[in-house]
């Protein structure tokens, strides 16, 4: 591999690296035009396992922003990221890759005794529901750079504490 094969490979790696934190840091702050922009056009996510739906970028992020109403406070957590981009011929980076990624997800739902936004709380945001599984991202190289053109959530487990009154 040339030094400058191997360059490309990094800085690849970098930058998809860069799309996975953006995909999180979207979801958790709910900037949900940051979200589409991560994504191809044609882009699609799968949430099903987690309860949810599949389809494609736009029906997603529409359907995520009423759902995550519920928890205003979250936070991706995204490790153990195995990044694998294609190879061309010669072992150069070609223009697809995958990234397997483990998450943990900790956030606050809403509950019956949380005030609406802009009056006193009756609870505390501390986290009282945690779900966590393996992301499968698809990426393609495009004309911005690194773009998702598939999400696969696999839910493993969730977890709801009790509420205090």
């Amino acid at each position: 591999m040339t030094q400058r094969v191997e360059h490309t490979t990094v800085m690849d790696r970098l930058a998809i690296d860069d799309l996975v934190t953006g995909y999180a840091i979207a979801v958790d702050d709910g900037d949900w035009a940051a979200y589409r922009a991560l994504f191809v056009p044609e882009g699609r996510a799968d949430y099903r396992s987690a309860g949810g739906i599949a389809g494609g970028v736009t029906d997603v992020a529409d359907w995520l922003a009423e759902v995550l109403r519920r928890f205003p406070v979250r936070q991706h957590l995204i490790v153990n990221r195995r990044i694998g981009i294609q190879l061309r011929d010669g072992g150069a980076p070609g223009d697809t890759a995958t990234v397997q990624a483990d998450y943990l997800n900790p956030m606050h739902l809403v509950g019956p005794h949380d005030a609406p936004p802009g009056e006193a709380a009756g609870t505390s945001a501390a986290p009282n529901y945690t779900c966590a599984g393996r992301y499968l991202f698809t990426a393609r190289r495009a004309a911005g750079g690194w773009r998702l053109s598939e999400v696969v959530v696999h839910e493993k487990w969730r977890q709801l504490l009790p509420t205090s009154t």
